[in-house]
């Protein structure tokens, strides 16, 4: 870094905006948006950091930094697309994966336009707006811009229901579609950054309808102002930002706690779950670079049907590692078990069966404690030793038997509740960010679980009778039902009743069974 360069990053604010980076000849070679312009791109520079090959090579070529503050985060999304489009830095392109961006997609020839998202503009006549490199902070925006701007999310010929429009998040079609077109467009002046002008000008509507005494509309005039207002107070990637840099330094110093050879990039979470010991799942979540991975993740339906949650941790990981699925999912860097020595047991019993050696841990709930087995984790015996003699404030190692336990905020031990351990500057250990990446898969991992749970138990609601009658299918379930109403309404009725919907074989075979049961 030239001193120019490092004198002027110190002048940095602490407000949201966007930054340029450039090269010596002055190119702009990177645009991207901070919601605190002083941390976000002074991490660039942070020699702790573990940057990938590509964003090495773009720190290498920064000469000279320049920004623009906003007065949101929101601006500053709006922003850094249309400096990306208007610049075409060569690194937001690099850096970039063509499957992250996000373009709204708005086709004013039609009478009713709608706005939608697509990862594929095309050369349809329609307007696209983008790219956004990160869809979830622009999908946000534009939920919180319908109850300034009500609009479309798909063709009003396919609305089911005038519950939007009720709500004020879609238009009134009594108003005719040129009103709604006008709407829109005021919708697009907001996304190419015109928020101060649109501002300004619902204020001078409010305050005209007040004068003409037409209250009703200055109140809705005055509720779009509201929302637009608190819009600006909005975080939409601040969270993430952060997240960002606390997992970097989480797996710098993951890799050295655990003596691991390199930076772990894909991290692995398994949890066990069931409801009242019937349903039991599993669920197995991925972290890449300390984020997570959605499109990465699996679920298991256990085969056996009861609360075990070691014999169910084995099955999942013998079926985890099997060879199929080693191939077509790749293998992990690390394996992070929810749960105690048994659970961490059964998974290791499971990868030793399949001759897997993978750096293997849990984490138990109770204690945030990280539970090493010290021969079988697949951890260095020199990081296992080192952990031993480790004498760092706020840490704890206690050797159990043949396990190494590390408790990474030992001034919590026995705190009675993990989230006891995540109270704001309670923790004086300087591993906070590994217990707080280790708690976001294992919470994760949780959460998909009991998703997976939500899906088993509307299939068990919907379930039918019907269903375990061979020969019975969809289409004849459907018309018995269409007819009877119910399967208790047609068990009462006679063999000649159900023939008549479905045939003389078929009744009789449903009739013996209804008459089972």
């Amino acid at each position: 870094m030239n001193t120019s360069l490092e004198a002027k990053l110190k002048t940095l604010p602490r407000s949201p905006g966007v930054y340029f980076h450039k090269s010596e000849s002055g190119e702009i070679i990177y645009v991207g948006k901070a919601a605190v312009l002083k941390n976000r791109v002074r991490q660039y520079f942070q020699s702790s950091r573990n940057f990938d090959i590509k964003t090495i090579a773009l720190v290498n070529e920064i000469y000279d930094t320049d920004w623009v503050e906003t007065e949101s985060e929101i601006d500053a999304l709006f922003l850094e697309s249309e400096m990306v489009k208007r610049y075409m830095p060569r690194y937001n392109i690099l850096l970039r994966d063509d499957k992250s961006q996000t373009y709204v997609r708005i086709d004013m020839k039609s009478d009713w336009p709608h706005v939608s998202f697509t990862r594929n503009p095309a050369d349809d006549g329609a307007e696209y707006f983008g790219p956004f490199y990160n869809g979830l902070p622009v999908k946000k925006a534009l939920r919180l811009l319908r109850q300034v701007y009500p609009y479309y999310t798909k063709p009003p010929a396919k609305q089911t229901s005038r519950l939007e429009e009720d709500l004020g998040l879609s238009p009134k079609q009594s108003e005719g579609s040129e009103a709604y077109k006008q709407n829109l467009r005021k919708l697009i002046s907001y996304i190419k950054g015109n928020r101060v002008a649109l501002t300004r000008e619902l204020e001078s509507a409010m305050r005209a309808a007040a004068a003409h005494q037409d209250f009703e509309k200055a109140a809705e005039l005055r509720n779009r102002l509201n929302h637009m207002q608190e819009l600006k107070r909005r975080v939409m990637f601040g969270d993430r930002e952060f997240m960002d840099i606390s997992k970097d330094k989480a797996l710098s110093d993951l890799t050295a706690l655990l003596g691991l050879r390199d930076v772990p990039k894909r991290i692995e979470g398994y949890d066990i779950s069931h409801m009242g010991g019937t349903n039991v799942v599993a669920s197995m979540v991925v972290f890449t670079n300390g984020v997570s991975n959605r499109g990465e993740y699996r679920k298991f339906k256990t085969r056996l049907e009861h609360n075990n949650d070691t014999y169910n941790m084995h099955e999942t990981l013998s079926r985890r590692f099997s060879e199929k699925n080693i191939k077509s999912w790749g293998m992990p860097d690390l394996v992070l078990i929810d749960g105690g020595k048994g659970q961490l047991d059964a998974a290791l019993k499971a990868m030793e069966e399949r001759s897997v050696a993978v750096p293997t841990i849990s984490i138990a709930k109770r204690e945030e404690e990280i539970i090493i087995h010290s021969s079988r984790s697949n951890i260095p015996e020199a990081a296992l030793n080192a952990l031993r003699h480790m004498t760092v404030p706020g840490v704890g190692v206690f050797d159990e038997g043949a396990y190494t336990v590390v408790n990474l905020h030992i001034g919590q031990r026995n705190a009675g509740a993990h989230s006891k351990n995540l109270g704001g500057g309670m923790s004086v250990s300087p591993y906070a960010d590994i217990t707080k990446l280790f708690q976001r898969i294992r919470d994760e991992s949780h959460r998909f679980a009991v998703s997976y749970h939500s899906v088993l138990k509307q299939k068990k609601q919907t379930a039918s009778v019907l269903e375990d009658i061979p020969g019975i299918g969809p289409e004849t379930r459907k018309k018995l039902i269409r007819t009877f109403g119910s399967v208790r309404s047609m068990s009462d009725r006679d063999v000649s009743d159900i023939a008549a919907v479905v045939g003389k074989a078929k009744a009789e075979r449903i009739h013996a069974y209804l008459q089972r049961l």
